[in-house]
């Protein structure tokens, strides 16, 4: 146990200060060569001690949030009213959301509202583990695709329902620090395996015919589906049906638009989901290659089309450009949330509030979030175009710190997108 103490001091020896005195030069030699130069000791190399990661919230004023006097509240009020079915569960926002009950009845004007809301609500700015206040905020949207309940020409893709075979292990019934999380697989024999991939569903088509809910026209189309987290599916029969996220088959979420960069396809300021499809309908024999570079699928469950939009992971339907798929860990679901970005490919401010009402696979990190932009073309449109920079701070009842409300996250299990 002594010997790497002593060889320890010997190297940090090394590393000695030099003495203040500085010995003169040997005089020349007999054989008249130079003379001889003391060597001296080199200066230690100073050891940079990493930062700590920075705090992921920091107290705001509501001076500091960009574009709050000019907001009129009441468009997204009455969702967060509908949010406190949940959030009013927890001691943090009991007293905040009965106060909120008196004021749906009262339509009160939009400065009126703002002062409530400063009045019951503190503002905390996320902050990055670098200490960056800035992030990526992207768009999502619910698709309307073409379907069919038969198996026929041209609809030829499977949308899936939940495998009887699928195992979900909540592990927070084992091991309770690890709430929210769950693993997926399949038994083999006694064994609990990984759940197949994408390109294993693919080649076990036939064989899972029976778990299709309905069959889909185009395959690029359903994949951005399974991106989303649901959508509409508009049946040859004259019906429509909304296709909600129920379960995903445990493989992690692989960005194709990577995939593409990473062979050259195409820059990445071009991956937009328009610019994939263009992709793949001019590559067809590379379309299944394309979408298996994604091993993660999204199975589905079928609902009535009803509400301002799909469920979210509360439950609460989705409140077109008022609501934020969010990383439940630093942004508890139910939240209020001030955004201020741009609009996709554009210098134009988008500055608003916001709910934190679903979740994403892709969506992880303090600053960081998805804006839901309602459903349809128009919707995917501005979805496929948006990555912006922008800056978010929680709304919290005032009080109470950030750490306090963290009980309303994972409420439900997180969509992969």
């Amino acid at each position: 146990m002594i010997r790497p103490i002593v060889l320890l001091v010997f190297f940090l020896g090394g590393c000695a200060t030099a003495p203040d005195k500085v010995l003169a030069p040997l005089s020349p030699s007999a054989s008249g060569g130079p003379a001889c130069v003391p060597c001296a000791c080199p200066a230690c190399p100073e050891i940079e001690v990493p930062k700590p990661p920075a705090k992921p919230y920091d107290a705001a004023a509501w001076g500091d949030l960009p574009g709050w006097a000019d907001e009129d509240p009441a468009t997204v009020f009455a969702t967060f009213f509908a949010s406190c079915g949940t959030l009013g569960k927890h001691q943090v926002w009991r007293e905040t959301c009965a106060s909120a009950q008196i004021l749906p009845d009262q339509n009160l004007a939009a400065p009126a509202l703002r002062q409530w809301l400063e009045n019951h609500l503190a503002p905390w700015q996320l902050v990055n583990p670098d200490g960056g206040r800035s992030g990526t905020i992207t768009g999502y949207y619910e698709p309307v695709l073409q379907g069919s309940r038969q198996h026929q020409a041209p609809f030829l893709q499977p949308l899936y329902g939940v495998p009887d075979d699928l195992l979900v292990i909540d592990l927070a019934e084992i091991y309770p620090e690890l709430k929210g999380m769950r693993l997926r697989g399949r038994l083999d024999g006694r064994k609990v395996v990984p759940y197949a991939s994408r390109a294993e569903i693919a080649r076990e088509e036939a064989a899972r015919s029976q778990q299709a809910l309905l069959w889909i026209d185009d395959a690029v189309e359903l994949f951005f589906m399974q991106i989303q987290g649901s959508g509409q599916v508009a049946l040859d029969d004259g019906s429509r049906i909304r296709a909600s996220y129920a379960d995903q088959n445990g493989h992690p979420y692989h960005a194709i638009g990577k995939w593409l960069v990473d062979r050259g396809e195409m820059k990445l300021e071009q991956t937009s989901m328009q610019n994939i499809r263009a992709w793949a309908a001019a590559n067809p024999e590379r379309l299944q290659e394309l979408l298996n570079a994604n091993p993660s699928v999204v199975f589905f469950r079928e609902l009535p089309v009803e509400g301002s939009g799909p469920p979210g992971a509360l439950g609460i339907p989705l409140t077109p450009e008022r609501s934020l798929a969010v990383d439940a860990r630093t942004t508890p679901l139910g939240t209020p949330v001030w955004l201020a970005t741009t609009y996709p490919s554009s210098e134009r401010a988008l500055t608003r509030l916001m709910l934190a009402q679903d979740t994403g696979g892709a969506i992880r990190g303090a600053v960081r979030a998805d804006f839901f932009w309602g459903s349809g073309l128009v919707a995917g449109e501005q979805a496929g175009k948006m990555r912006q920079r922008g800056q978010m701070w929680l709304l919290l009842p005032v009080g109470h710190t950030p750490g306090q409300t963290a009980a309303t996250a994972n409420e439900k299990s997180p969509k992969l997108r």
